[in-house]
């Protein structure tokens, strides 16, 4: 077992998670600071919410497939669950993803309980998250037949698997005693524009499941960082189950970078064995543009293209990789210098460099798109930054690294170029917060409410809001620094 989780609670290596943690727990710090002046909402478990962020590709799009190093960061786009106990006499789950047009219940009597509580299934902790068993996979089969029916054949393939990525998890991690939930999701992440959306969500039901389990404590101010690396790594584990359900081999990327937040190096030399992904706890918040060109691609073929190409030139195309890969670490050097200030105009200056250069590689290879030279066309040669593709490219999303002396003039002027050109911008962050928790689910926003403990995050109107600003504005993190009273986020910087 690695030595991340040789600090793994006792209670959730030595019990069998398969159905026996269930009231087994004992209570966490967290519960205690919970019954401080914000109000209780229920007398049962309170309704909460857990939020994750997606991701960008930063440096080292194709270069990392063939065995180099790529820096990924967390962006300030999350998605966000609220989990909301239902009353005791029920006995059904919900998942309501109103994003995708997703709602289905069960009734959580009628799950495959006894198939994931088989004594022959392997039930430690670390076999559990590196792992699927083609059998428990199997058994959630005909819990999936009756879900999304009414819609077309691929927006039903959609909704399933993610339904059998949700059970597999409460299956994994709950018992046939658990209460009754509604899991609802929302996400201000683009689906499908290749920024961790799937695995931001993974993240917040991985994390929401555990603090229903108690076994996550904290986060909390003056958490240890050691502490509060376990508890990430275990939500991050239980988040690349998930991921596995839905991608079958995923690198880990991103849900790793989803989870612990700020950004990571990523390497993957020897395809036979696990990935190298080594933390960037300090990675600076850098002021970034993140533009989605709204022209659908296709990974696996851009990808193809570029192994292709290396086989008619091997040796031109491995010399273009090297140099990628060399930018990739003279820029995680750069980031990593005490001196890097993410205010400086000069260090700025040098990442943007960087992220030029990269695209240039990328353009070389052939993976670039019409569309993403012309955001390239409009916003780098006005001065407002520096512009690469992220991801595999031919299409999908550009990321701007912003200069910190543009004029909202210009920005405004470019956001409604943008627009008319049927482009989709977002203004964000690169390199914030991973996964964080509001426990309770209730806000302090300089109201009236406040004096009473706050105002509760309702879940009709959750449901119901009808954009990003909106989810944003309801949940209390849109503006300024992105944080308000009541948030709280495992810090784990070196």
């Amino acid at each position: 077992m690695p030595n991340e989780l040789n600090g793994f609670h006792n209670e959730v290596d030595r019990l069998h998670i398969n159905g026996n943690t269930n009231g087994s727990v004992r209570e966490t710090k967290s519960n205690q600071r919970r019954k401080m002046n914000r109000k209780q909402s229920s007398p049962m478990m309170p309704t909460f919410m857990v939020s994750a962020p997606g991701k960008v590709i930063v440096f080292g799009e194709h270069a990392v497939v063939h065995g180099k190093a790529a820096i990924a960061a967390a962006i300030s786009l999350r998605s966000y669950l609220l989990v909301t106990t239902l009353s005791k006499s029920k006995r059904t789950v919900t998942l309501s993803f109103p994003d995708i047009d997703l709602a289905h219940t069960w009734n959580i009597d009628d799950l495959p309980w006894s198939t994931f509580s088989d004594p022959k299934k392997k039930k430690y902790y670390y076999d559990l998250v590196t792992t699927l068993d083609p059998d428990l996979l199997e058994a959630i089969q005909p819990h999936l037949i009756n879900v999304s029916v009414d819609k077309p054949h691929e927006t039903r393939k959609v909704h399933q698997n993610s339904a059998l990525s949700f059970l597999y998890l409460f299956l994994s991690l709950g018992s046939k005693s658990f209460p009754a939930f509604q899991y609802t999701l929302r996400s201000t992440i683009p689906i499908g524009a290749g920024l961790g959306s799937s695995a931001s969500i993974a993240v917040c039901l991985s994390a929401a499941m555990l603090l229903q389990l108690r076994a996550l404590s904290g986060p909390h101010p003056d958490q240890p960082p050691e502490e509060a690396r376990l508890q990430v790594e275990r939500i991050n584990r239980w988040a690349f189950a998930l991921e596995m359900c839905i991608h079958g081999n995923p690198s880990g990327v991103d849900n790793t970078v989803s989870t612990q937040g700020k950004a990571v190096v990523f390497q993957r030399a020897d395809y036979t064995k696990p990935p190298s992904v080594r933390p960037l706890w300090d990675f600076p918040e850098l002021p970034l543009l993140l533009v989605d060109t709204r022209q659908s691609k296709s990974t696996a073929h851009e990808v193809a293209k570029v192994g292709k190409l290396k086989e008619t030139h091997p040796l031109l195309v491995e010399t273009i990789l090297d140099a990628v890969d060399k930018v990739t670490k003279t820029a995680s050097e750069l980031i990593e210098e005490d001196n890097f200030d993410s205010e400086d105009l000069e260090c700025l200056r040098r990442v943007g460099e960087l992220m030029t250069i990269n695209h240039g590689l990328l353009v070389s290879l052939g993976v670039s798109h019409p569309r993403l030279e012309r955001i390239r066309e409009l916003v780098d040669h006005e001065g407002i930054g520096w512009t690469k593709l992220t991801g595999a490219g031919g299409g999908g999303c550009s990321i701007t690294l912003l200069r910190p002396d543009v004029p909202r003039e210009k920005l405004s002027q470019l956001s409604a170029r943008l627009e008319a050109e049927g482009y989709r911008k977002f203004e964000t962050t690169l390199g914030g917060d991973g996964v964080g928790v509001l426990w309770p689910a209730v806000l302090k926003n300089g109201m009236d409410e406040d004096e009473e403990g706050g105002m509760e995050i309702d879940l009709e109107k959750f449901l119901n809001v009808p954009d990003n600003d909106g989810v944003e504005r309801m949940v209390g993190v849109q503006g300024g620094s992105g944080e308000r009273e009541g948030w709280k986020f495992w810090r784990v910087e070196s």
